[in-house]
């Protein structure tokens, strides 16, 4: 079973997310924080991120960066979402994420998102 890892601020998208990706077959933990990250990739041992580019504590983008940059965790797939569509350039990749989806979205595309990542 592939694992997924939610990282969102927000208690209802993580609800959504989760029973959408749990209904899809996939393992799914998730974090209200980006604080402590490394820790729960390692426990976790995710094949793909899902992070929430305006943590309440932390800039997603800012995370994005710090995982792709560790040898530990470079290599798993992150899935930038948000409803700022602006603070995401697909040009300028500043967190060096892998892809992004829009909030809302649609369950099917979020759901095929995570499928191209862990296939």
């Amino acid at each position: 079973m592939k694992k997924v890892l939610v990282v969102d601020d927000n208690e209802d998208i993580l609800n959504v997310i989760s029973i959408v990706l749990d209904m899809e077959g996939f393992e799914v933990k998730c974090c209200d924080s980006g604080r402590g990250i490394e820790d729960t990739i390692s426990a976790f041992s995710p094949d793909v991120i899902l992070l929430d580019i305006m943590l309440g504590d932390l800039d997603g983008r800012e995370v994005c960066k710090a995982l792709k940059s560790d040898p530990k965790s470079g290599h798993i797939p992150v899935i930038m979402i948000s409803a700022s569509h602006n603070l995401f350039d697909r040009d300028d990749k500043l967190g060096m994420a892998d892809d992004f989806i829009a909030k809302p979205f649609d369950i099917d595309d979020l759901a095929g998102k995570v499928r191209q990542y862990t296939h």
